[in-house]
């Protein structure tokens, strides 16, 4: 009959492979800086939307787009 090793004995055997580190918190590292680049985007998107110039852009734009529909229809 064989017994179970609990966590506590079973974890430390897998920190070392073959002498070198274990990977174990590699992902929650990449989780951080993906965070932290996502939010830094973000930043940078907020401040891109509120500028007069973004807006200015995008008044031109629709303005084109509704300009160009209503004269296919023969209306402008």
């Amino acid at each position: 009959m064989t017994r179970r090793l609990s966590a506590r004995f079973v974890t430390p055997l897998r920190l070392r492979v073959r002498g070198r580190r274990s990977d174990l918190g590699a992902a929650t590292a990449e989780y951080a800086v993906v965070t932290v680049a996502a939010a830094g985007l973000g930043g940078i998107l907020i401040k891109l939307l509120t500028s007069d110039w973004f807006l200015d852009i995008l008044k031109k734009i629709f303005e084109l787009i509704i300009r160009t529909v209503l004269s296919f229809f023969g209306i402008g």
